[in-house]
């Protein structure tokens, strides 16, 4: 399994989470609270981010962070990059050469090239603006399907025939009671 680290998917949770008032500054309490995560990891998280050039912090007793640019201008490229370093999948393609003595004969390199160019772009493409909203007002869960029927009650029907159907239903009920 590829995946990104733990520390590196707070990362991009908790920069999400301050990308939904980016005017504000934030204290670390008020980030892990938010955000649900651990208050030691969101301290350190919050100090590698800002070293990194993503946050700025303000000292002070009102201080706190605040973010580096505007949501739309961070990618979730930047926060790995940040958190893990070169974004590739293996070792012979992070630009950094020599990183891999297999390296000037491999048979392969050129397409783990496109591979990684085609994960970073799409990292570069996704930038906390999209992931803001999110953070705040997750996602509903979708409605469970009905067992017997491949989707959910009125999934492509015109609204009016939905509410026929339903005001059939109620209609045959009422008789049914009375």
């Amino acid at each position: 399994m590829i995946r990104i680290g733990r520390l590196t998917d707070y990362g991009i949770v908790l920069m999400s989470y301050m990308a939904a008032e980016p005017e504000r500054l934030y204290n670390a309490a008020e980030v892990a609270s938010g955000a649900h995560l651990p208050a030691p990891t969101v301290s350190k998280l919050l100090r590698v981010l800002a070293r990194e050039g993503l946050l700025v912090s303000h000292r002070g007793a009102k201080g706190g962070y605040s973010l580096a640019r505007s949501p739309a201008d961070i990618s979730v490229a930047g926060i790995v990059r940040a958190l893990e370093g070169p974004i590739a999948l293996t070792t012979c393609n992070t630009d950094l050469p020599g990183e891999c003595e297999h390296e000037p004969r491999c048979p392969v390199r050129r397409h783990w090239r496109s591979i990684n160019q085609a994960v970073r772009q799409a990292l570069e493409g996704v930038t906390l603006a999209d992931t803001a909203l999110t953070a705040v007002h997750p996602p509903r869960p979708s409605r469970p399907l009905d067992r017997r029927r491949a989707r959910p009650q009125g999934y492509g029907r015109p609204a009016a025939e939905t509410a026929a159907v339903a005001a059939s239903v109620e209609a045959r009920a009422n008789l049914d009671r009375g």
